[in-house]
């Protein structure tokens, strides 16, 4: 890349993408969404932070935008950042945990919405078998 008015190069820097994934806690059960765009497959509530809106806005609108859920009670969890947790691209994700209290529907890029426990979790997509490896581990020592 090259400077237009000096023709200098300019250094290109890659950097990961911020992103945000909610553990949305129903009762006992958390929601999943299936995806409508690669990678297909059950996934946490999620998405890109948009420029300008902090992480845990970014967790909110992704979570109603994908589930109609209104989040309260919202944490941060952790953040994984291993740079194939997204056959896309290099993402660094931080997940936070929050509770609602109705039936999820699916919405935005979401082909379909459900309710799930620790028993029967689906094949899941990106790192999110991980996350809630540590998800589960964490809230059986509470």
């Amino acid at each position: 890349m090259h400077c237009p008015h000096c023709h200098a190069d300019i250094p290109v820097f890659r950097n990961p993408v911020p992103t945000v994934d909610i553990i949305i806690e129903v009762g006992e059960e958390i929601v999943l969404i299936k995806r409508k765009n690669p990678p297909y497959g059950w996934a946490l509530p999620g998405g890109f932070v948009d420029y300008g809106e902090s992480y845990e806005q970014a967790a909110l609108r992704e979570a109603a935008e994908e589930t109609g859920l209104t989040v309260q009670n919202l944490i941060q969890f952790h953040t994984y950042s291993d740079p194939g947790r997204d056959p896309r691209q290099h993402t660094a994700s931080t997940v936070f945990i929050g509770q609602a209290h109705d039936k999820p529907k699916a919405g935005d890029d979401a082909a379909e919405a459900g309710l799930f426990s620790a028993a029967n979790l689906p094949a899941l997509v990106f790192d999110h078998d991980r996350i809630l490896a540590d998800y589960f581990a964490a809230a059986f020592k509470k």
